[in-house]
């Protein structure tokens, strides 16, 4: 059967309404990419993703080495702006999670967490790159994983064994009967749970704020024909809106994230659960 030729393929860039063709609604095939380099079938290969992620850690080194490479006692714009950056975590999270004497030390980690994260959050409302790299889910389950490993060896280093098994089992003789039952959730949603959530809340909420501004910024396109002009202003106007709101909830899920890395941390490190 031969196809129809006045229909328009959805992808194609000339598709508008009014002209015979579907919506060309988002769906996974906007979250995979071609590989840039290499065969995507034998798993060896680099794609968008990737690159965003390298250049996003080369914007990140690059940012603190310009601002602290020559250290100034009264800093100038750049310099203030990362000693801005790195006091907000170290004060606003680490210290207000950890508390000053145990948290300093993972400082360094959690500002490394949080402008990573940010940074690749950000690539979404970014010209040409346009994609959060959080958006998939391999990336926030790997920065997940290390908390976890993380959360695991200090548990183990402070406690020992058993203090280990009474942390993750939350352990508490006083519940009574029910304490089997308590322990038995508490270990297998500390160990298996945990590192899943903890990547998923922001996996989810990257996926789906890329997902509608992808949405509204389509259906500007598609709808520049006819009538439909006035209702692609409307939907532009959508685009700008959830622009600016993806750029606060960008900020919010890598203060979310790491907030989270801090108190796992803190729970290892405490004396009392």
């Amino acid at each position: 059967m031969s196809a129809d030729p006045t229909q328009v393929l959805a992808f194609e860039t000339d598709c508008h309404i009014f002209d015979g063709c579907g919506f060309p609604a988002p769906g996974l095939h906007s979250f995979l990419f071609e590989p840039l380099w290499g065969d995507g079938d034998s798993n060896l290969y680099f794609n968008k993703t990737m690159l965003l992620a390298l250049l996003g850690s080369l914007v990140i080194v690059g940012f603190f080495w310009a601002a602290f490479a020559r250290p100034k006692v009264v800093p100038g714009k750049l310099q203030m702006v990362a000693e801005a950056g790195y006091d907000f975590v170290r004060r606003g999270i680490v210290y207000e999670t950890i508390g000053k004497r145990e948290g300093e030390k993972y400082v360094p980690f959690m500002v490394s967490l949080f402008f990573f994260v940010w940074m690749m959050n950000l690539w979404s409302i970014v010209p040409l790159a346009a994609f959060p790299v959080t958006a998939i889910i391999s990336y926030p389950l790997v920065l997940a994983v290390i908390v976890w490993v993380t959360w695991i060896a200090l548990t183990f280093k402070r406690h020992g064994f058993v203090g280990f098994f009474k942390n993750i089992t939350g352990y508490d003789p006083s519940i009574g009967p029910v304490l089997p039952l308590s322990m038995t959730i508490e270990f297998f949603s500390n160990l298996l749970i945990r590192p899943f959530t903890h990547a998923v809340r922001l996996f989810a909420n990257m996926f789906a704020g890329h997902t509608l501004l992808l949405l509204f910024t389509i259906a500007s396109w598609y709808l520049l024909n006819g009538i439909g002009i006035a209702y692609a202003g409307v939907s532009f106007v959508m685009v700008l809106v959830m622009t600016l709101f993806e750029l606060f909830i960008q900020a919010v899920q890598a203060y979310v994230f790491v907030l989270l890395a801090c108190s796992y941390i803190q729970g290892a490190l405490a004396e009392h659960h």
